[in-house]
């Protein structure tokens, strides 16, 4: 029995000291960090030598309000605007054909409608094509080459060309005038004279050109037409009916 006892004792140390042993051996082997399963399958990058860091700059961002985007937007359509009348104006100077004015002129007036010339010939003026001009739909202004032309409308301007089928260098502006849609062309202008661009906005009275004999042309004068909603009408009777 006390055999029995000892040998019992023995067995139960034995078992009280090797088990524990045999845990700490079997979590060593299997237990893994979350670090360890990730690197496992993780990516790699490899990044040339010569990469360098830049840092973001934040400080050149700004909220801005519809007000303030508005205005930018029209400052910048103004700067526009300008360097095209300055690169044509570079190119008809280039050319030999730049033509030097006073940009500060206006055509004298307060109404909503201004003479286009204000000192001018009577020519003629047909929207019935008479035989011997079949295809004359304006009112003709003579006047020395370089007499200012004026837009004879506030709006904006639809065509700016040094080259408009026949009327040569020409102008047409889109304007409102008594509620009534009005389109107006100034033809045969002097070449380099064009003080305007498509796109642009004018007052009544701004300086637009100078009177000249481009395109189908014979001599110095002014070509002006008047169409209200898409229609011809008679240029003279209109001015002199609205200008003022």
């Amino acid at each position: 029995m006390r055999n029995l006892v000892i040998f019992a004792m023995v067995g139960g140390l034995v078992a009280t000291v090797a088990l524990p042993a045999y845990g700490a051996w079997r979590q060593t082997e299997e237990t893994s960090t979350v670090q360890q399963v990730a690197l496992d399958n993780a990516q790699s990058l490899v990044v040339a030598s010569d990469a360098t860091s830049e840092t973001l700059d934040r400080g050149s961002y700004s909220a801005t309000t519809p007000d303030e985007i508005a205005k930018k937007k029209a400052e910048e359509a103004a700067a526009e605007r300008a360097r095209a009348i300055a690169a044509a104006a570079a190119s008809a100077k280039k050319s030999g054909s730049y033509y030097s004015m006073n940009l500060s002129m206006t055509a004298p007036g307060s109404g909503e409608v201004r003479w286009p010339v204000t000192n001018f010939t009577y020519a003629s003026y047909n929207l019935f094509r008479p035989p011997n001009r079949p295809n004359h739909d304006g009112f003709d202004m003579v006047a020395p080459a370089g007499t200012p032309i004026f837009a004879a409308a506030a709006g904006v301007v639809r065509i700016s060309q040094e080259s408009y089928a026949g009327y040569g260098v020409a102008v047409t502006i889109d304007s409102v005038v008594g509620g009534q849609q009005v389109n107006t062309l100034y033809g045969h202008m002097t070449y380099g004279s064009r003080q305007v661009v498509s796109g642009q906005t004018v007052q009544a009275g701004q300086l637009i050109g100078a009177v000249g004999s481009t395109g189908s042309s014979t001599a110095n004068h002014l070509h002006f037409e008047v169409r209200i909603n898409g229609g011809l009408v008679d240029p003279f009777s209109w001015l002199k009916a609205n200008a003022g």
